[in-house]
C-alpha cells in the first residue's frame, strides 16, 4: 500500500473506534453550524447587497473606503 491510503486507513479506523471522540466532534459539527449559520443571519446583514445597484457593487465598495480614509 502507498502512504495516502496508508494515513487514510488510519483515519477511518480511528474514527471507527471512538467513542467520547464522536460526541465531541457532534458538539464541533453543531457550534460550528451556529456559529456560521445563526449568527452570520443576526449580525452579518447583507449591507452591500442592499445598498449597491446590481453590478456596482465593487464601485460601491471602494467609494465606502474612499470616504472612510477621508474622514
Amino acid at each position: 500500500m502507498n502512504l495516502f491510503s496508508r494515513v487514510i486507513d488510519l483515519y477511518v479506523d480511528g474514527f471507527r473506534h471512538m467513542t467520547i471522540g464522536r460526541t465531541l466532534w457532534a458538539v464541533i459539527i453543531v457550534k460550528l453550524i451556529i456559529i456560521f449559520g445563526v449568527l452570520k443571519l443576526f449580525f452579518f446583514p447583507n449591507y452591500i447587497g442592499t445598498h449597491a445597484e446590481k453590478g456596482q457593487e465593487a464601485d460601491f465598495v471602494a467609494g465606502e473606503v474612499m470616504k472612510k480614509a477621508s474622514q
